[in-house]
């Protein structure tokens, strides 16, 4: 199976239940064999990175500004960007699928990049899209972190590149 690149991505404040989620996410992809690839910073991005640490996972912190140790305890491998939230296209521009878990806006311009991409967007409790009062349904939904992983791991399978 060709190695697979997997965004989690979420607001870097959250609750104690979405930080629950995104550990579990983060688990989950490292004992698929998936390399996490987020923000690098807190909330949702800590909690997945220190899922996927826990699990022997290998993790990718794509951080906003120029300090390398600015990354969560978590992340493997800090790339150093100075680019603020213009870094969400390279978060999700590394991945092959993406799991939005709750979100703030800089998660949903990381939706809307995936989306406008052609790179699956698997929600966990995150937002709601629609058009002229129409519902959007790109962001395929997942009732739990379990179905989340599958999801994404099917979609990065998917994609060559």
């Amino acid at each position: 199976m060709p190695h697979m690149f997997v965004a989690v991505v979420g607001g870097s404040t959250c609750s104690a239940e979405d930080a629950r989620v995104a550990e579990a996410v983060g688990r989950g992809l490292a004992s698929r064999g998936a390399t996490l690839v987020c923000g690098g910073m807190g909330g949702v991005m800590e909690a997945a990175c220190r899922g996927a640490k826990a699990a022997g996972g290998l993790t990718v912190g794509i951080l906003p500004g120029d300090d390398r140790r600015s990354a969560n305890p978590h992340v493997d491998v800090p790339v150093v960007t100075g680019m603020g939230h213009a870094r969400n296209a390279i978060v999700v521009k590394t991945a092959q699928a993406v799991i939005a878990v709750d979100g703030s806006y800089g998660t949903l311009s990381e939706i809307a990049l995936a989306l406008q991409n052609g790179i699956e967007v698997i929600g966990l409790g995150t937002w709601d899209l629609s058009l002229h009062g129409q519902a959007d349904r790109s962001i395929i939904p997942a009732r739990d972190a379990e179905e989340a992983v599958e999801k994404a791991i099917a979609a990065a399978g998917k994609r060559r590149d």
